[in-house]
């Protein structure tokens, strides 16, 4: 069974008629987009609010009705995916590249639900590497200044060129190893000069679906509530 089709599409239940819905980017929010075209399909009526070019692309093919961040106060619900997540729905996100508008959505939302394989789920954030989104100018600086805080910053590449973001900005994957305050990371990296935003997503997420290759699917809320 695939996992991540099983998590992706069982979050498209809690889409309802009338709302607007942030719409992640990555391999297993994927399903989920595919599964609201469907249902728009058939006579749901949503408006969309993508995270990225491609999941932009993904809903317009598929006849979601999209709207610009510019155009919305507030987003009803948010369905994304993750790299990593703990016991508390800490997150590492941004492996697909989109993590600032992402976090820029989520933001804008009552509600997040994340969607992952079982694979996903981890009991403390660090193996996978930390994305941190940096501007062109002077990101040999801003990638010093990183190391710093005691990780390996690394030039995330694509066809031996560096990576532009749909932002026009590089991202920097950060080896930190074991993250034991995400919170208290998340804030010093944003205070270096030349970082835009980081793929830590603290205390944002209402719930995660995981979904196994057993079949079965499991929704696990934050340890802390």
């Amino acid at each position: 069974m695939d996992g991540k089709k099983l998590a992706g599409e069982k979050a498209a239940e809690y889409v309802k008629n009338g709302m607007v819905v942030g719409l992640g980017t990555g391999s297993t929010v994927y399903w989920t987009i595919m599964k609201l075209g469907e249902l728009v399909r058939g006579g749901l009526q949503i408006q969309g609010v993508p995270t990225s070019r491609r999941t932009e692309e993904l809903a317009t093919e598929l006849g979601i009705p999209l709207l610009d961040l510019a155009e919305v106060d507030e987003i009803d619900l948010t369905i994304d995916g993750a790299d990593e997540a703990d016991a508390d729905l800490n997150l590492i996100k941004g492996g697909g590249g989109a993590l600032l508008r992402e976090k820029l959505v989520a933001s804008a939302s009552r509600r997040l639900i994340i969607v992952a394989d079982g694979s996903k789920w981890v009991p403390a954030l660090g193996k996978f590497p930390l994305p941190v989104e940096v501007v062109p100018f002077g990101w040999e600086l801003t990638r010093r200044q990183l190391g710093k805080l005691d990780c390996d910053p690394v030039l995330r590449l694509t066809d031996e060129a560096a990576y532009v973001t749909d932002n026009g900005n590089y991202i920097l994957d950060c080896h930190f190893g074991v993250i034991q305050d995400a919170e208290q990371l998340s804030a010093a990296l944003n205070q270096l000069p030349g970082v835009v935003e980081n793929g830590l997503f603290v205390k944002m997420a209402e719930r995660i679906v995981l979904g196994f290759t057993d079949g079965s699917v499991e929704e696990r809320l934050p340890k802390s509530k």
